[in-house]
């Protein structure tokens, strides 16, 4: 296996644009790109484009007539009329919207291949993590399903047991939906809960199909949570949970809208404690996974602030060279980046706290909702994975 970690980039992601206006902004892709390089991560890494996926690769997933649709509007964005999602608000019809989008599938992809090939022990794609995008539809900003569809990969190669792990603010729903009914894939989504968030899915009783009863769970947060309790309900439920299914590969999901500036969500997690967790899915692929570790992106709204600085964080630790949190951000990225933006920049890879949290074996608090969510969690699915709550 390689030593080196593999960064899946290639410039033209940047035009999965939805337009102006649009939350997904795709800056947030060049940005962090661009930091990346400021930090000279991009020579620890081996830095790698791919193909992008094609009609069999998305079928693995997607129904064909969806796919047939995408290519229809990517070619004519005016014939989209919200068939099939696209067209909609969320996801308005772009040209071109089909090549790139099976771009992003396509990174996600190779990196997968070349983490079950031995070619690299850590694979990151941070243009990924388009969880919302179902089988026959295009949902929350998202067309193709990367994540899904390289786990999908993952399995048609030959893989038994893939974790995905999902710390997006929103719900991964549709690599949930991808694999409801497959017990060779443990989905866990950790997202604000479903009453007061898009896309309204991920209770904790959403729990997996007949044959694969407890491969599906969902800690769903309060809105509110900060980073004690974000950092308590991670380590509450997913080291046990991927310790009882030893994964071969860990997929791991990075959306930044956890964060408490976020324009489109209502947690208060800070960068310090995102980075913590990214810490932390690092060392459980390397304890359970053989170090086989595909690491996406996701949502992330604030574009300038927070998107830049936790994807590099993600990339440095993938590339096992971290980056001091009370680091400086390099001038000449500042400078760029008001430049583009008009928006000035954190002049830190911190916000200024300390990540920690009280461990769950230190017992919990019934009156607090965020130690009711994650009992809620344990009792619904440890006991289908003959587990102790």
């Amino acid at each position: 296996m390689s030593g080196r970690g593999l960064l899946m980039w290639d410039e033209a992601v940047t035009g999965y644009d939805f337009g102006p206006g649009h939350p997904m902004d795709p800056v947030r892709l060049a940005l962090t790109m661009g930091l990346v390089r400021a930090f000279g991560l991009d020579r620890a890494m081996d830095v790698r484009s791919a193909r992008a996926a094609g009609d069999s690769t998305l079928r693995l997933v997607h129904r064909e007539d969806y796919v047939a649709a995408v290519r229809e509007v990517s070619a004519d964005p005016g014939a989209a009329d919200g068939s099939y999602g696209l067209g909609t608000t969320d996801d308005p019809a772009f040209a071109g919207m089909h090549e790139v989008s099976a771009l992003i599938a396509g990174q996600s992809v190779a990196g997968a291949e070349a983490l079950w090939r031995g070619e690299a022990g850590h694979a990151v794609n941070f243009a990924g993590g388009l969880h919302h995008a179902m089988p026959g539809g295009a949902a929350g900003f998202c067309v193709y399903n990367d994540a899904a569809l390289a786990i999908a990969r993952l399995l048609e190669l030959g893989a038994e047991r893939v974790a995905y792990v999902d710390v997006d603010v929103h719900h991964g729903d549709g690599v949930q939906a991808a694999f409801w009914d497959d017990p060779r894939v443990l989905t866990v989504s950790l997202h604000e809960h479903p009453r007061t968030l898009f896309p309204q899915t991920g209770w904790p009783t959403e729990t997996g199909g007949p044959g694969a009863e407890g491969s599906a769970v969902n800690i769903a947060l309060p809105a509110g949570t900060g980073d004690e309790g974000w950092l308590r309900a991670f380590h509450a439920t997913v080291p046990e949970l991927l310790a009882d299914f030893r994964p071969q590969v860990l997929v791991t999901q990075h959306g930044a809208d956890t964060h408490a500036e976020d324009p489109l969500a209502h947690l208060a997690v800070s960068l310090d404690a995102q980075r913590a967790v990214q810490e932390s899915c690092h060392r459980l692929a390397h304890t359970y996974a053989d170090g086989r570790w595909l690491a996406l992106g996701g949502g992330g709204y604030a574009v300038v602030d927070v998107v830049p600085r936790s994807w590099t964080h993600l990339v440095a630790i993938a590339a096992h060279r971290p980056i001091d949190p009370e680091t400086v951000v390099p001038a000449s990225w500042r400078e760029g980046a008001y430049a583009s933006t008009g928006q000035r920049t954190p002049a830190r890879m911190t916000d200024g706290r300390t990540a920690a949290w009280r461990e769950w074996e230190a017992g919990y608090d019934p009156a607090d909702r965020t130690d009711q969510a994650v009992l809620a969690t344990r009792r619904a699915v440890f006991p289908l994975r003959g587990m102790l709550t």
